[in-house]
């Protein structure tokens, strides 16, 4: 029996997500206009701004871009902010926007490149101890110069790749089978069983090192995170002058972070420490020599190319030749002109990954138009710059890491690194103290953020990646495993604020 129009409509909103959520976002349109003409214009800002974390938070539910989105409409359509504002926040962010359209982009062309590296790492260490510090390392030093998201992806791309592989002959296949369907554990020999549960704890537990490392080396770079450019731009630093400032902070807290991952490996605690077993092992070592035997001439080109272009992004960023953005432009020229990469639709996959989050971006500028518009964070703002200066670095990592934590990192920094430019134009704070905030607020949104998938895109992308389900990789299980690199980091990120910026 067909469905008749309205439900059907009830059905498409929103799509899979469930009803309860359906409902509350419903409730969140109707309400929003109800309290703007009883309470008051900054009330419902404020309601506007939760009511986005919650979509934020929830983003499991359903992508932010579409529920986010919608709450931004109806901002400008009640006169919470206008389309001109909203334009100039725009405008005024767009060498973020030009970072996500094509330094991702550019990036992915050279993923063949990055899985070498990997799947390398991976067959040829013995110590899962030593594995995991190289795995955390390799992601770390990637995502200062790259983007985390990209790393994330060659990190999920090695692991379906190598589970694919051992479930293939864990089933009774021969790998390379292409009718196989690797999520399915029906087919799987008894006496394989326990190293298939070995094998996913292994593919867990590197992950996670990964993923960290993302964050580590993220927070780094000007390049590392799309909020580290923002504020960047806002503070007119450049690379060189970003990594240096940073430094005092980020440089203990990448060591504290690999300090962590080799404890962890060692005590086996918080769901590390899975050994790879030795069956496994030679499965994937077959399959790895296979591959590097049907490798042609073209092949080994490409990552010769590969590895050029990534040692001119390298020098390009240091020295700054252009825009960040820019130079994502002209590695993707680079890399498909001297590849053979000439087609539209080969191209366009490319931009698959970026240009979700470069959506969403815009809706974020949106919310934050409708903050300055209300003035709406001047009073905590300026409650903060009251107190004794030499505590504001300190007040400043704990609620931009608190916020970022629950919801999106680039929201948060956003939002902060907008207040403290506006208290500096008007000669509320000066510029050493301004570089001071500003290094607190990038900290602070970048490192505690690794405490849930909803405040970091690399976590929340692997989390909701086809990898996930297959190595039992839950949300619950995520938040865990990040606990004891949570804590550790954010300690020492906050004494390094504390005693730096003092």
């Amino acid at each position: 029996m067909s469905q008749s129009i309205p439900q059907a409509l009830t059905r498409n909103f929103l799509g899979n997500s469930p009803r309860w959520y359906k409902q509350t976002i419903i409730g969140f349109l109707i309400l929003n206009p109800l309290i703007l003409y009883t309470l008051g214009p900054a009330t419902t800002g404020w309601i506007l701004i939760f009511e986005f974390i919650f979509t934020l938070a929830l983003a499991l539910k359903c992508y932010p871009l579409q529920p986010g989105g919608l709450l931004a409409l109806e901002a400008v359509a009640i006169g919470l902010a206008s389309p001109e504002t909203v334009y100039h926040e725009v405008a005024g962010n767009l060498e973020v926007i030009l970072l996500l359209m094509f330094m991702v982009a550019g990036i992915f062309f050279m993923k063949s490149m990055l899985l070498w590296v990997f799947t390398r790492i991976l067959i040829k260490v013995r110590s899962k101890s030593v594995l995991a510090l190289l795995f955390s390392i390799s992601a770390a030093f990637l995502s200062a110069f790259l983007d985390a998201l990209t790393v994330t992806a060659v990190l999920i791309s090695v692991g379906v790749g190598f589970y694919a592989v051992y479930h293939q002959v864990a089933s009774g296949k021969n790998a390379g089978q292409s009718d196989h369907d690797h999520s399915n554990d029906q087919h799987i020999l008894e006496e394989k069983r326990q190293d298939l549960e070995s094998f996913r704890a292994f593919l867990r537990s590197l992950l996670m090192h990964g993923a960290v490392g993302t964050a580590l080396g993220g927070v780094c770079t000007l390049v590392g995170e799309p909020q580290n450019l923002l504020i960047a731009q806002k503070a007119g630093w450049d690379f060189v002058q970003f990594f240096k400032l940073m430094a005092p902070i980020t440089m203990p807290v990448l060591v504290a972070g690999l300090i962590t991952c080799f404890v962890l490996e060692k005590t086996r605690t918080f769901g590390y420490g899975g050994k790879l077993p030795a069956s496994v092992r030679n499965i994937l070592l077959d399959h790895a020599r296979q591959q590097d035997e049907r490798q042609t001439g073209r092949d080994r080109a490409a990552l010769m190319v590969q590895a050029v272009v990534a040692v001119f992004l390298v020098l390009a960023l240091a020295f700054h030749l252009a825009e960040v953005g820019l130079i994502g432009l002209t590695v993707i020229v680079l890399l498909t002109a001297f590849n053979g990469i000439t087609e539209e639709h080969q191209i366009g996959k490319a931009f698959e990954e970026a240009l979700p989050f470069t959506a969403l971006l815009v809706v974020f500028f949106t919310i934050v138009s409708v903050i300055h518009e209300q003035h709406l964070f001047q009073p905590i703002i300026h409650a903060v710059l009251a107190m004794e200066e030499s505590r504001q670095p300190g007040v400043f990592f704990i609620a931009n890491g608190l916020l970022s934590a629950i919801s999106d990192n680039v929201f948060v920094a956003t939002v902060y690194i907008n207040e403290v430019v506006g208290a500096l134009q008007a000669g509320e704070i000066t510029r050493e103290h301004f570089d001071s905030l500003a290094i607190a607020i990038n900290t602070g949104t970048n490192i505690p953020s690794v405490a849930t998938p909803n405040g970091q895109a690399a976590f929340l992308f692997l989390l909701t990646s086809a990898l996930a389900p297959l190595i039992r990789l839950s949300y619950g299980r995520m938040v865990w495993m990040a606990l004891p690199y949570t804590v550790i980091m954010s300690a020492v990120a906050m004494t390094m604020v504390l005693l730096k910026l003092h």
